[in-house]
């Protein structure tokens, strides 16, 4: 897929414009995580022999959480390790066409999380997620856990239903599609914005349904961009023809009968279209905080999550310029170019980047 069609969403969308900034201690944040992750098993063996290993998730968090403390970020860059493992677990072996597998192995993760610890016989990704509880689970309330737990199960749910969709050759719609989407694409990670920030937010907030289309707009287009860039990649060399993929660029060049630049590009106009949704998504948040009888330190504390969750998508492409992920082992550069110069961010006059003051 050309780079220079993603890219072209920083002249498009005034908040993909301006370059993300990166946690002083990046280098850091990675080497703790990549030991964490090879002393656990999720990445054995050379780490640049796999995509996994290659995909430097320590930058990733440190252009998510430029201003966190490191610990913090270094634990969300555990997560991200751990997901994307599961993911590759499920997406490159047998076990993704089985629904019942799929079950069968997220019953066992779940079981993990409510024990709070793992099974003396379990493997590396029960293993690691009971050790990433431990160090996520205590400081938040029984509330935020609720619906950690619960998006985890959205995510069982989403893997479930790629894995019925891949046995029986079913491409979903494009109008089913995004919230599929979503919920395989690890809904939990956005809740862990706030532990990794060291907040937690109104029970109230997070129950609404702005704070709904905040998350799931901010999710949308970072997945809708992993999709145009990972297209190639999962169709590429080795790839079954017919295997049925959970992608944008896919749903859209089988229901549309378009050609795949065509579907590209179809793609990226929906994620232009999406950004000042999510931006407004942001404002009405903002508006709730009177009616929630949310004091200065909650604004405060939601303010700097949806700072971070508008920021997300810009940080998720500038980490497509640095990741080794969708790349072949021994590529010499990323498959988004590095240097590309980007317009200055636009807001109105008086606007915060968030909305929230």
């Amino acid at each position: 897929m050309d780079a220079a069609l993603v890219l072209s969403l920083a002249d498009r969308v005034a908040a993909l414009a301006t370059r993300s900034g990166t946690h002083p201690a990046v280098q850091s944040i990675g080497g703790r995580a990549d030991r964490w992750a090879a002393a656990r098993r999720l990445v054995p063996g050379d780490p640049d022999g796999t995509p996994l290993g290659r995909a430097r998730f320590g930058k990733l968090a440190a252009r998510l959480f430029p201003e966190g403390r490191e610990d913090r970020v270094v634990l969300f860059t555990r997560w991200l390790i751990w997901t994307f493992a599961l993911d590759d677990t499920i997406d490159d072996t047998p076990l993704g066409d089985s629904a019942t597998a799929v079950h069968g192995l997220y019953a066992d993760l779940l079981g993990a999380l409510r024990r709070g610890h793992s099974k003396p016989e379990a493997g590396p990704l029960e293993v690691a997620l009971a050790d990433l509880w431990r160090e996520t689970a205590p400081g938040m309330s029984a509330h935020w856990r609720r619906r950690f737990l619960r998006h985890m199960e959205d995510h069982r749910t989403g893997l479930g239903q790629e894995a019925v969709d891949r046995r029986t050759g079913r491409m979903p719609g494009p109008a089913e599609f995004p919230a599929l989407r979503r919920r395989g694409a690890a809904p939990y990670l956005y809740d862990l914005a706030e532990p990794t920030l060291g907040v937690e937010l109104h029970p109230g907030l997070t129950a609404g349904p702005a704070w709904k289309a905040l998350v799931e707009g901010t999710a949308d287009m970072i997945t809708w961009v992993n999709d145009v860039i990972s297209y190639l990649k999962e169709t590429g060399h080795g790839a079954a023809p017919d295997r049925v993929l959970h992608n944008h660029v896919a749903v859209l060049r089988a229901s549309g009968r378009m050609e795949t630049p065509q579907a590209a590009c179809r793609v990226v106009d929906l994620i232009a279209q999406r950004a000042p949704q999510v931006r407004d998504a942001a404002r009405a948040v903002a508006a709730e905080f009177d009616r929630l009888a949310i004091g200065p330190e909650g604004r405060r504390d939601t303010a700097a999550v949806v700072r971070a969750l508008l920021q997300a998508p810009r940080a998720h492409l500038d980490w497509l310029t640095e990741t080794g992920r969708y790349t072949l082992a021994g590529a010499e550069s990323p498959v988004v170019p590095i240097r590309r110069p980007a317009a200055r961010l636009r807001t109105r006059p008086g606007e915060t980047l968030t909305g929230l003051r």
